[in-house]
């Protein structure tokens, strides 16, 4: 599965790149996020719940940050386990550029998923994917402006 957006954030590029490396802030956002600890320079231990139709699960992983070019670009890689649910784990390239009243974020992220999770069928997934990435970047825009 592979999603791409763009969303404009009504912050300057460089308060933007701080709020998306601040861990509260993003712990605050991530959909089903119970904890997110920074393991090491650019290395995070995250646990979230995750449900996606008929399976739950509770996903225990790894979040890398790679090819970081403050305060322009990243590539996200993910990992994560779910018991017995399965597993996934993805990449996902995000980059900042100056737009007019902020900064415009565009990603492109790709995800492979495996067991009981691959079963409910990619059309569902897909689904599940980009509600959890429309409800990252609302809250994120909420949680860093304040109210619209």
């Amino acid at each position: 599965m592979e999603l791409t957006g763009q969303q404009l954030i009504p912050l300057n590029q460089q308060e933007t790149w701080a709020a998306l490396n601040d861990t509260e802030i993003l712990k605050a956002c991530v959909p089903g996020c119970e904890s997110l600890e920074k393991l090491a320079e650019n290395e995070y231990q995250l646990v979230m719940t995750a449900k996606i139709g008929p399976v739950s699960a509770k996903f225990t992983g790894k979040m890398t940050l790679t090819e970081v070019s403050p305060p322009n670009s990243y590539v996200v890689s993910f990992e994560g386990q779910g018991g017995v649910a399965g597993f996934a784990r993805g990449q996902a390239s995000v980059s900042l550029a100056p737009g007019d009243n902020g900064t415009v974020l565009s990603y492109t992220a790709k995800a492979i998923i495996g067991g009981k999770l691959a079963q409910v069928g990619a059309r569902l997934i897909d689904g599940v994917a980009l509600k959890l990435a429309n409800q990252f970047f609302s809250d994120f825009n909420k949680r860093v402006c304040g109210p619209a």
